[in-house]
Parts: structure tokens; sequence; C-alpha cells
């Protein structure tokens, strides 16, 4: 349990330190089959039923900082066959000019998700996911001058997601890949532009525009090696997020432009521990570190850090 704490404690005076990017608030590459840190085991539980509480501490480019509390819950149906719902509830805050700040705040998307183990050997396991993203909002809140804010204020990405993925598991490895599609655009209005004529205290002409904004599609690859002690575990490993094709926007003459250089990968290094109390509760601590990052991010989906700290219980 020392042992455990200390490397804990590291994590969170590290990540102070050294700039991060973790898997995007689009949040595709912690569903189901793709998510990381996943335990091997030649039998499956049945009807084992399972809720997390984590902690997401980030902060991006412009110095936003990003708190956001999520409920995951899982469950099994059967030795092949696993559910998870996510809900999360997000505060984003930032200081503007004359020390005023900036908050926004509430539900972020529901993910929800179907898991299927395919293949079940003693030395690997095959499972394939499919899920989706739903919005609680248009991606529209608004500052209190009535003002269109950027996507990096948005508690809600807008749009309805198609989700796709599977994963190779075995004692000591994870190897996942998956797809997410967005199928509409989102209801956001913001113009930097229009708040030039406004005697307001915020910095907002470093966001990109995102008025109605149709993300890319973002594929993803994770590959991570784990270590598994009776009480304890550990894992390392790298997730890249590319993005297929540049979102779009509706400019203010009402033609739809591609954000250029909003398309690209994004990989970041990933770390993390955890400790089992018992069979049925642990704790886990993840951080991730930017090695390379998308020039463009109109979606808001930048990080320069981020720390995850969770709970889970099952029974």
């Amino acid at each position: 349990m020392k042992n455990i704490l200390t490397v804990l404690l590291f994590l969170l005076i590290f990540t102070n330190q050294i700039k991060a990017q973790g898997c995007s608030d689009a949040g595709f590459c912690t569903m189901g089959s793709m998510k990381p840190d996943q335990s091997f085991g030649r039998k499956n539980q049945v009807k084992l039923r399972s809720v997390e509480i984590s902690q997401y501490f980030a902060e991006t480019r412009f110095q936003n900082m990003i708190h956001s509390t999520t409920i995951d819950i899982g469950f099994s149906s059967g030795a092949k066959n696993s559910f998870q719902f996510k809900l999360p509830y997000t505060i984003v805050q930032t200081a503007g000019d004359e020390n005023k700040s900036l908050t926004t705040q509430g539900l972020g998307d529901i993910s929800i998700s179907y898991t299927r183990n395919l293949i079940n050997k003693p030395t690997y396991q095959l499972n394939f996911t499919v899920g989706a993203k739903i919005p609680t909002g248009d991606a529209n809140l608004k500052s209190p001058e009535g003002l269109a804010l950027p996507m990096y204020y948005q508690t809600t990405l807008g749009t309805y997601d198609l989700v796709l993925g599977g994963s190779v598991l075995t004692r000591n490895w994870l190897f996942a890949t998956g797809i997410q599609h967005p199928f509409n655009r989102n209801g956001n209005q913001f113009f930097w532009q229009e708040w030039q004529t406004q005697n307001v205290p915020y910095q907002v002409s470093k966001y990109s525009n995102a008025n109605q904004l149709k993300r890319g599609t973002d594929i993803m690859l994770r590959i991570e090696r784990n270590l598994r002690f009776s009480r304890y575990n550990a894992h390392i490993g790298l997730l890249a997020i590319h993005r297929l094709n540049n979102d779009n926007i509706i400019d203010q003459t009402g033609k739809e432009v591609e954000v250029v250089n909003s398309s690209g990968t994004v990989i970041n290094l990933l770390t993390g521990v955890g400790y089992a109390f018992s069979t049925r509760s642990a704790i886990k601590c993840i951080a991730g570190f930017k090695l390379i990052t998308r020039d463009k991010t109109p979606d808001g989906l930048s990080r320069e850090y981020v720390l995850t700290i969770g709970y889970a219980y099952s029974f």
C-alpha cells in the first residue's frame, strides 16, 4: 500500500511539470474493449456488475481548466456479453483579463456500448464493441454577455456519434483499435470576430471559429503493457488518435469551409497504477503525456495535461 501511495503522489506532482494530452473528451478510447487497464481472465464472471466514479483533471492549450466527474456503470449478461454506460458532469474554467473568470458547467455526453467476447483462449481474448455517444445539448453555451462561447467552454460536443472497436488482450498486453464517426453538425455559433465589438474581459481571438461545427472521423490505436500482482498493478502504453479529415464550419457568409490543419494525429504516452483493497473494490490513477498533437482543434479537445483518479466497486 505504501508503494502505491508513493507512485500516486509521484504522478500528481509529475503531471504538474509535464505537458500532456490524453484521450479526448470524445471519449471513445475509454469505451468497452478499447478502454485502458483491462485485466485478463480465462473465465469470465457471469452477471458481473461494477460502478466506477472517477475525477478527471486537465488543462487545455489556452489555459482552460477542466474538471469532470464521471459515473461509469457496467454489467455482464452471460459469459460473453457486457454493457457500459458513462455519464460525466463537467466544469470548465479560465481566467480572463482584469482578473475576471469565465465558468461553464453541465452534463457531458452520454456514452453507451455493448461488448462481445468473440474468442476466449487460455492465452488471449478477442473482443468487439459497438457503441454511441449521445449529446446532452447543442454545444452553444453563451457568456454572461450573451455571446456564443468557443467549443473549449462547451460541456457537450453536440453530435450523435457511432463508435466501433475491438481489442486483443493477453495476460501482459493490450492491443485495441476503434473508429468514431459523428453524424451531424452541432449548434455552436462561435465567431471570435463578433466579440471584437464588445467590451468583454475575455481573450477569444485565439480560439478557432466553430459555427455549426462538423467534426472529422477519428480512428484510434492503443498499445499497452500491463504488470499485475496480488493487490497492485501498473501499466504503460501509447495511444494514437488520428483525425481522417478536416473539421468544417459554416462561415459568416453562410458558406461551408474546412478548418485547415484540423486533421492529423495525436500520440500520447499513458501510464497508470492501481491498488485493490479487495476482490470487489480498487482505486486507480492514470496520467497522460503528449508526444504529438494536431495544429488546430476547433472542437476544443486539446489537452496539455491529463490526470484521472477513480474508485471502482464490483458486485
